[in-house]
């Protein structure tokens, strides 16, 4: 049975598009830059805010000091409204609550900045023990590179075997080979399926409930 699992946040425990985007949106809006479709915005999220920012400007504009701009209009929008829309995906809640009945410890890896995942699982989890909840640190390199969720399994106390990551995309499919923990790919978040089998995901699955007997038995063989 698995000690630890942990979870990506955005696209994978809560639906956080809507809030990202209209943030974003803001912040073109700002600096006089066409904005984008909330539809569009599942690929342009995943590697942190300030490569947001990068995504959503127009190729020959995405020099450092425009960036900057953004990512200041971006926080002073997104802290003010970062959970008007957001919410748990169905089953989310009733899942974490049986993990934890069952004594396995819980904990957050994003690529979010620290304050707002914070904030976010506070607002969405109030009920939930987590051991850890880390995001985008100054001075730590985002996922892919492991180094946030090794710096869980420390304030956690446990080994990579006993440890389970689940994630909704091809950047955390990565993260958790290069941490050389198992994986687990959700289908309901913002990447489709195909890349989570891209990124060599080591099982898909399509409702949370699915990750309990895989905490309990393991990954299922193929």
């Amino acid at each position: 049975m698995k000690k630890l699992v942990i979870f990506d946040l955005d696209g994978t425990l809560l639906n956080t598009i809507e809030d990202l985007g209209q943030a974003a949106n803001h912040a073109l809006q700002q600096n006089d830059y066409p904005t984008h479709s909330i539809a569009s915005y599942p690929f342009f999220v995943g590697n942190g805010v300030r490569k947001l920012m990068e995504r959503v400007l127009p190729e020959n504009s995405r020099d450092a000091q425009t960036v900057d701009a953004l990512l200041k209009d971006f926080k002073a929008y997104y802290d003010e409204h970062l959970h008007d829309y957001s919410k748990p995906y169905q089953g989310i809640v009733e899942m974490l609550e049986e993990l934890s009945d069952k004594g396995v410890k819980l904990a957050v890896a994003s690529n979010k900045y620290y304050e707002a995942v914070q904030r976010l699982i506070a607002y969405a989890f109030p009920g939930i023990d987590f051991v850890a909840v880390e995001g985008q640190k100054e001075g730590v390199n985002v996922k892919p590179d492991p180094s946030i969720v090794f710096n869980i399994l420390a304030q956690a106390h446990v080994e990579k075997a006993d440890t389970l990551y689940v994630g909704d995309s091809g950047v955390d499919m990565e993260t958790a080979r290069r941490a050389c923990v198992d994986s687990v790919g959700v289908s309901w978040g913002f990447r489709p399926v195909k890349e989570l089998t891209e990124y060599r995901a080591d099982t898909i699955i399509n409702s949370p409930a699915e990750i309990l007997p895989i905490v309990e038995s393991g990954i299922p063989l193929k």
